[in-house]
């Protein structure tokens, strides 16, 4: 099965005035092309900076990313822009969206800034919103939406222009027990039927379900843990 992403030996230390504060130490770590893999772990323990590295956010020190083939480690800034543009969707804990556009502007900008035709993009826009539930409120803006509904709007806009990966970064973390199950399944769902690989850092316990490989991160390295198998 083909290899998405690899990850090399990568360390990330940062300077805290005059102390050195290691994020990541040593980790190495591959995913296979559409799988959901969980990135557990403490607040702290590196999930973050290991997402932000893999997409081309942050620079490890040390170490190298592959993502697709290239060498993000490698890559000027102006190519990891179109590598995050093109091949990479980020799924923040926050959300995101634009306050001022409704569901269907915020997934159609994303589409835009891709340079997809007006045509194509209304037909995307409406298939990812449909994708993942929310046909009823395409129109309705981030306000009127619940936390919920808000994460599947920044969800449909990751998948919108097609990514190889989607990057998710503590998802479920501002969301009830029972809604952030829904989103569970619904990036279960997305990884079967789109094919997507997907990569979610959490401390969620609940997501041990629906990935098919759970990885243990502390203190910045990888613990040797049990695969799930979905």
């Amino acid at each position: 099965m083909e290899t998405i992403i690899q990850v090399e030996n990568v360390s990330r230390v940062y300077h805290v005035g005059a102390r050195k504060v290691p994020a990541l130490q040593d980790v190495s770590l591959a995913m296979a092309a559409g799988k959901l893999v969980a990135l557990r772990g403490r607040s702290g323990s590196g999930k973050t900076t290991l997402l932000n590295c893999i997409g081309g956010l942050d620079q490890p020190n040390s170490g190298r990313i592959w993502v697709g083939g290239e060498e993000v480690t490698k890559l000027s800034e102006p190519r990891r822009v179109q590598l995050r543009r093109r091949q990479i969707g980020f799924v923040f804990q926050s959300h995101a969206l634009l306050p001022t556009y409704s569901a269907r502007e915020n997934v159609d900008l994303m589409l835009r800034l891709a340079s997809v035709p007006r045509q194509e993009r209304r037909a995307r826009t409406e298939e990812v919103l449909q994708l993942v539930g929310l046909s009823k409120w395409m129109d309705h803006r981030p306000y009127e939406l619940s936390g919920g509904q808000q994460q599947r709007v920044a969800i449909a806009r990751a998948i919108a222009t097609r990514p190889t990966i989607i990057l998710a970064d503590e998802p479920t973390g501002e969301l009830d027990t029972a809604t952030g199950q829904q989103i569970l399944q619904l990036f279960r769902h997305i990884a079967d039927v789109e094919g997507t690989t997907i990569l979610i850092a959490t401390h969620d316990l609940a997501v041990d379900a629906f990935a098919d490989e759970v990885v243990h991160l502390q203190d910045g390295r990888v613990i040797p843990s049990l695969a799930s198998a979905h």
